[in-house]
Parts: structure tokens; sequence; C-alpha cells
């Protein structure tokens, strides 16, 4: 049975995680590398997925198919600095024909939003890498509330 709200738009799983910047993500400015943002939202990404029962991994290799990122974007508002505690809250906002995500990383102790992104993964077949024009239904059933 599928979640929904009042409008008939399917709930979704989200999921926040803890994470404090280390010295080798930073920089030579002293603040955390724009790349490693990625890194942060890819960790809450595949938290997601595990709180829903689903392990990307062993999912390509027993069911034959991956979801690859097809789309990333990030907004940089306010650096993180080296020890920075923060949250990386990752929340679905769309499972049928891609999965989409939105991700923000906050300072922990003041909730100072640090970044905003969106990533959108596709389902693809493989070893081929055939583009499946739906997400799997075990899959979008993982990512619902």
């Amino acid at each position: 049975m599928v979640t929904k709200n009042e409008n008939k738009k399917p709930i979704y799983r989200q999921i926040e995680t803890a994470h404090k910047v280390p010295f080798h993500d930073l920089d030579p400015m002293h603040v955390m590398w724009h790349g490693n943002y990625y890194k942060y939202f890819d960790i809450a990404r595949f938290e997601l997925f595990k709180a829903g029962g689903i392990d990307l991994y062993e999912y390509s290799l027993t069911k034959h198919v991956s979801f690859p990122v097809s789309r990333s974007s990030i907004k940089h508002v306010a650096p993180l600095k080296f020890h920075n505690e923060f949250i990386c809250k990752a929340s679905v906002t769309e499972a049928e024909y891609k999965i989409a995500i939105n991700f923000e990383i906050r300072l922990k102790n003041t909730g100072q939003v640090c970044a905003r992104g969106k990533g959108e993964q596709v389902a693809v077949r493989v070893p081929e890498m055939r583009l499946l024009y739906r997400i799997p239904e075990d899959i979008t059933s993982s990512l619902l509330v």
C-alpha cells in the first residue's frame, strides 16, 4: 500500500546523517572542498536506501539493475570548516520514473544552512547499461514512508 498525503502524492522517506569535517576534506582556503559536499550527499543517499532495506551493491548483483546518478546540482550557501559538526538531510521527492532526492547540509549546533542540492538517478540494466523507463516497484516501495 502506498502512503499518500491529501494531495494524492506519495509520501517518501527522508533521513539525516551526522558528520564532522575532517582535515583531509579541506581545500587550500581551509574550508571543505566543494566536491566533498557530494560525498556527504552520497552517504545520506545510501542511508536512505538502507533504511528501506535495500543494499544497492547487493541489488545490482542479484537483480542486475543499478541506479547511476544522471543529474546533480548544488548551491553553496556558507562554508564548512575544520571540525564543524553538520547534518546532511536527504529527502526523496520522486521514485517512479527516476529517483529524485533533495539534499541540505546545515551546521549541527546553529542550524545554519551551508549547502542545498539535488540529485537524480535512473534505473539501468547491467551489464549492458540499458535504460529502464521505470524504477523497479520494490525500490519505489522501499523509499516510501
